[in-house]
């Protein structure tokens, strides 16, 4: 059984691309996320699950190893930021998950991906 760490920090920054959206088509959104090991041994980032959902309520699992083609390791009190984007096909959309991590003796541990939301500018006035 795979246990959640509330020690492996999960923080996210957004961004909307509006040189990349196609206005009432697709809205195109990057986000970065660091992830930091406030534990005191080394893990290494094995898989990510994803579940996106749009405005229209039209959900998407991704699931899949490492994070942009990369597996890291993250040494106790380290932190991890990488970049990566998504697509809608509504100007507000939310992603949550979970990240899995193999510990240096051997156990898997989840850490939670809290819900964020991906908005174009001002579409809440």
């Amino acid at each position: 059984m795979i246990e959640y760490n509330n020690d492996i920090k999960v923080s996210i920054k957004t961004q909307y691309l509006t040189e990349q959206s196609i206005e009432n088509e697709q809205y195109i959104y990057s986000y970065t996320i660091t992830i930091e090991n406030t534990t005191d041994e080394n893990v290494q980032l094995l898989e990510r699950s994803w579940l996106i959902t749009d405005a229209n309520g039209d959900e998407t699992n991704v699931q899949g190893e490492g994070v942009v083609g990369q597996q890291p390791h993250l040494a106790p009190k380290k932190s991890y930021t990488y970049t990566s984007g998504c697509a809608f096909k509504t100007p507000v959309g939310t992603m949550q998950g979970f990240y899995v991590f193999e510990t240096s003796n051997g156990n898997k541990v989840k850490a939670n991906i809290p819900v964020f939301t991906l908005a174009k500018p001002n579409i809440f006035h």
